[in-house]
């Protein structure tokens, strides 16, 4: 597993360097079947560091978590261990998707953009909004059980992708009530 370590605004180490490694990978191998590349972010936020780790696993998936703490080692290991949680939970899916699928989680190239926000001092605001970012994201093809569970792996409060049973693009969100929605296009007439 090759496993990139940085630092934002602060400088990682060779001891925080090399504790992340032996943890992650002691850790990880239990419950993730070949994962292939992870991802550790520190960082500052006033008196707190925070530590992200998006790791990706070797069915396509990919598993973030979060963590922060006073002290830069503890906040790994918060991380770490909400990582090892949502994999832990996961764990028989995970297999059982890998064992279904043949090739890795197909992607398709979408447009995505960041819209500059329109300030609240202004009397009429214009309905065209600024694209103020322009960027390539990857949109996944699978089930609509794989996006429930990819999209709690990332800890996200949305997913788009593209549904395998009739190959239109849905979205699955959490709703406010904690039960999770889904949405379905309809099918072009």
């Amino acid at each position: 597993m090759r496993i990139q370590i940085n630092g934002k605004h602060i400088e990682v180490g060779e001891a925080l360097s090399k504790h992340v490694e032996d943890r992650l990978l002691g850790s990880v191998d239990k419950y993730a079947e070949r994962p292939t590349d992870a991802t550790i972010t520190f960082s500052k936020d006033r008196h707190e560091f925070l530590c992200d780790v998006s790791m990706h696993l070797s069915t396509g998936m990919i598993a973030q978590a979060k963590g922060r703490h006073s002290e830069v080692y503890e906040a790994f290991e918060r991380a770490t261990d909400h990582l090892e949680t949502q994999l832990r939970r996961y764990k028989r899916r995970l297999k059982d998707h890998h064992k279904d699928r043949i090739d890795p989680i197909e992607t398709i190239g979408a447009s995505s953009y960041v819209l500059a926000s329109t300030p609240e001092t202004e009397e009429e605001p214009d309905l065209q909004p600024v694209i103020i970012a322009e960027m390539e994201t990857k949109i996944q093809t699978l089930s609509v059980g794989e996006a429930v569970m990819q999209m709690e792996l990332a800890n996200a409060p949305f997913l788009v992708f593209r549904n395998t049973a009739n190959g239109r693009v849905n979205v699955v969100h959490t709703r406010e009530d904690g039960n999770v929605g889904w949405i379905d296009t309809p099918a072009k007439s």
